[in-house]
């Protein structure tokens, strides 16, 4: 019978031996990321610039937490499919939880500071089918659903996304033409969005970007981006932060909304209802985005106890027209650094300029 020294002399050695293999399952963890190249035309296992992948997809279907995708200039198409189909048109680029996708590159750089995103335009483009006409588009270019601050997406144009079906709130056939980025309830859906150009998508809602928090939460935050004409047919004209019995409060910093348009919140729309819509948004420039109705550059409401509380931070608001003509509706400035309004005081001529601090 062994002592009770024997006994606890066993279980140190159990216990180093547990320590000693969760260590070398870490480390092979780590060692195991990877960087996983893909380059127009190219049609190798995507292993290095030289035998890189052709298209996007196969890069993610390969790609596990932790690895990190380069892709070179060019345009990238979320499906070849010969007949586009309403499941074709749903099959955006799935991105998955804690991979880092960076575009800009040429195709032979071997450190991520050599990139030029300015220089090499990456390109993800929901124009699938018939060229001549966005009715077959894409319903959302990038889909991220579930996914950590570890999720980063930085240096590409997005662009002919078209989310115009007829499904619900929340529903990625009508939400989201660039993007759609939702939470599953008490889980966190929060990508880290950088140096991204929005450009010419449309949707239901959000025409760019909806942010659905769905019972979950979303603390996205997006930086260094620009929303470009995009359009939605009814709120968010670029982007729709949507807390609805969840929280959805992300970080938009030096981000420039200009010509985007929609019936309410041409920049950004705001809502909250039984939930929290907290967004900061901080040195952001919006000009010349209209909406039908109101809220040219941000509209945010709530209702059923939700709670809606958008601040602003040395942004500047520029001719963004509505027919209640208020550009931020909903929207409180914070003191210490104003917003600038610029509006035009008749067309093509003189300009006003005015300070502001606070507006609800």
């Amino acid at each position: 019978m062994a002592t009770i020294f024997q006994q606890l002399q066993t279980r140190r050695d159990v216990k180093k031996l547990f320590l000693l293999s969760a260590f070398i399952l870490l480390c092979s963890q780590v060692t195991s990321a990877k960087v996983i190249f893909v380059k127009q035309d190219s049609d190798g296992d995507g292993s290095s610039w030289t035998s890189a992948f052709g298209q996007l997809q196969l890069a993610l279907d390969i790609a596990e937490r932790g690895d990190q995708i380069w892709v070179a200039t060019g345009t990238y198409l979320t499906s070849y499919a010969a007949t586009v189909t309403e499941e074709v048109r749903s099959d955006g680029f799935l991105i998955k939880d804690g991979v880092a996708l960076y575009g800009g590159f040429s195709g032979n750089e071997s450190n991520l500071e050599d990139r030029d995103i300015q220089f090499n335009p990456t390109i993800l483009s929901g124009e699938i089918g018939d060229l001549d006409t966005n009715e077959d588009n894409a319903y959302s270019v990038v889909i991220t659903i579930d996914v950590s601050a570890e999720t980063i997406i930085d240096g590409f144009v997005i662009t002919g996304g078209n989310a115009n079906g007829f499904g619900t709130a929340g529903d990625p056939t009508s939400c989201g033409g660039a993007w759609f980025n939702m939470a599953h309830e008490n889980t966190e859906s929060s990508p880290v969005i950088l140096n991204c150009t929005f450009s010419n998508n449309g949707a239901r809602d959000g025409g760019a970007l909806y942010n659905y928090a769905n019972g979950g939460s979303i603390r996205s935050i997006i930086t260094g981006c620009k929303f470009l004409s995009n359009h939605s047919d009814f709120d968010g004209g670029a982007l729709y932060n949507n807390g609805d019995k969840s929280i959805c409060s992300p970080i938009i910093k030096s981000c420039y909304f200009v010509e985007n348009d929609s019936y309410y919140g041409a920049g950004i729309l705001n809502k909250a209802s039984e939930g929290e819509t907290k967004p900061m948004v901080t040195d952001c420039v919006f000009a010349g985005n209209i909406s039908t109705v109101r809220g040219g550059a941000i509209y945010s409401y709530d209702e059923d106890k939700g709670i809606c509380e958008v601040i602003a931070t040395g942004c500047r608001f520029e001719d963004n027209p509505s027919l209640i003509k208020d550009e931020m509706s909903g929207v409180k400035v914070a003191d210490n650094k104003p917003a600038i309004v610029i509006r035009a005081t008749t067309p093509n001529t003189t300009v006003q300029e005015e300070e502001i601090s606070f507006d609800d």
